[in-house]
């Protein structure tokens, strides 16, 4: 009686940088809760496998090729996905980049480069799904911050800016938008096995140095962050916005 629903069934969903990686585990598993997925990422022949996935467990599935640093594109991508399921449901932008530059080499270029990749692109999207979910009733925004945007690591300044700025824009969108029925929340992972990850994994002593300041004593699985995002979007969720879940082993809580 007082379960609520954690299941997406009917729900449709769009999710960023879906063409490997986490985006591709997050899109995957809103399927298997049971949304129909919009899927995004810049190269075609990625985005074919995580359709060939989510139809393998009964959904639809569309991709959208999209450079998301571009403004035109991202808004055909969206009106593309509208068309295509009637309405957008759920939001995920996952999409993001990083350089690992010294603050004293950072180039413009690069700045521009991350800053448009990791920020400026859930801005717009968000912006142009936000007002159709004002029109359709609601609807539930994930970004996918860090735990480098909220503790100081050894990530690069500029890629630790745009995920500090991902979890206020999700508190001030969560601010304005409630009152249209539309809940904004963020994740914050720390270090998962993905294919941007691998080379960095590889290292015994990097590893070392991961796990010394998680309390859980391992590196993520990408599992682990499925579970989140399933809820935050589901009406188990319901009354959750503006908020930034850590799925970080314990690691922002570790103290010296």
């Amino acid at each position: 009686m007082f379960l609520p629903s954690f299941g997406l069934e009917g729900k449709k969903a769009m999710v960023t940088g879906a063409g490997r990686g986490i985006g591709k585990a997050l899109a995957i598993g809103l399927a298997e809760a049971g949304a129909d997925v919009a899927v995004l990422a810049r190269t075609e022949s990625d985005l074919a496998g995580t359709v060939a996935e989510i139809e393998k467990v009964g959904r639809k599935a569309l991709a959208l090729p999209t450079d998301i640093t571009s403004r035109e594109q991202l808004h055909r991508s969206a009106e593309k996905a509208i068309a295509w399921a009637g309405k957008v449901d759920i939001l995920i932008n996952n999409a993001g980049m990083n350089i690992r530059t010294p603050a004293l080499d950072v180039t413009e270029e690069e700045w521009e480069t991350i800053m448009q990749t990791n920020l400026k692109s859930a801005f717009l999207l968000s912006q142009t799904l936000g007002a159709h979910m004002k029109e359709s009733g609601g609807g539930s925004i994930i970004n996918i911050s860090s735990v480098g945007g909220h503790m100081a690591l050894r990530t690069g300044v500029v890629y630790g800016s745009t995920k500090a700025a991902l979890i206020q824009m999700t508190k001030i969108l969560a601010l304005e938008w409630g009152k249209f029925g539309i809940r904004v929340n963020a994740i914050g992972p720390w270090y998962f096995k993905t294919p941007l990850t691998e080379k960095l994994l590889a290292d015994e002593q990097f590893v070392s140095e991961v796990l010394a300041r998680t309390p859980l004593k391992r590196i993520g699985e990408l599992p682990d962050l499925v579970g989140p995002v399933v809820f935050l979007s589901s009406d188990a969720a319901s009354y959750i916005t503006g908020q930034t879940l850590f799925v970080d082993g314990g690691m922002t809580i570790y103290g010296f």
